[in-house]
This record gives structure tokens, C-alpha cells and sequence, in this order.
């Protein structure tokens, strides 16, 4: 396959066509992730605007999803110390267990090399 000249010549190489260069990626990636993060959020309210026939009722809608999450989190928070506290009794239990089981093997085994 042939290549133009200033195909062949846009990578400094003889053979190199232009789709074939690396990308230099932006030193702000936060900033393209901010603007689709905002884009979305503009075509949802657009959407749910349209749908609720108002903006205003479009937003009281995302502020319903905005109020329950937050508050689903806040009852998550709540429980995160009683959970800690269960799953450290259940490994508390579940080492000593295991220390039980390990000196009757070393019991075990003293004993079968004492005949």
C-alpha cells in the first residue's frame, strides 16, 4: 500500500502513516472527567425536565435521589461500629479456635513421637 507524502512524512519516519503515531495524552485528565461528569448530569435534568413537563419538577426529582442516598449512607454510618465490633468477637472466636485446634494437633503429635 502506497501513502501519500505528507503521510509518510507526519512521523519524521519513511514508512510510519499518521494513524500509526502515539498520542500524547493532556496533563488534566480531572478536567475531562469533570466536564462528562457535568454534560451527563445537564442531559439527565434535560431529560427528566421533559419528562416531569418542568425543570423544576425534573430537579425535585434528582433531589429525591440526592436526599435518599445521602440518608442510606448516613444509616450505613450509623452501623459501621456495631458491625466492626461483631466481626472482631467473630475473629476473636474463630483464632481461638484455631489455637485449640493447633495445640491438640501439637498434643497429637508429641505423643505419636514419644512411642
Amino acid at each position: 500500500m502506497r501513502f501519500s507524502q505528507p503521510v509518510r512524512m507526519a512521523d519524521g519516519g519513511e514508512t510510519s502513516p499518521v494513524w500509526a503515531r502515539s498520542r500524547k495524552r493532556s496533563g488534566m485528565p480531572i478536567v475531562g472527567l469533570l466536564v462528562t461528569l457535568l454534560a451527563l448530569f445537564g442531559a439527565l435534568t434535560a431529560v427528566l425536565g421533559i419528562k416531569e413537563q418542568s425543570l423544576a419538577a425534573g430537579g425535585a426529582v434528582i433531589d429525591g435521589w440526592i436526599t435518599s442516598g445521602w440518608d442510606g449512607a448516613r444509616g450505613l454510618i450509623g452501623k459501621a461500629p456495631a458491625a466492626a465490633d461483631d466481626a472482631a468477637a467473630e475473629a476473636g472466636a474463630a483464632a481461638a479456635k484455631a489455637g485449640d485446634a493447633l495445640q491438640a494437633g501439637a498434643e497429637t503429635t508429641a505423643n505419636e513421637m514419644k512411642k
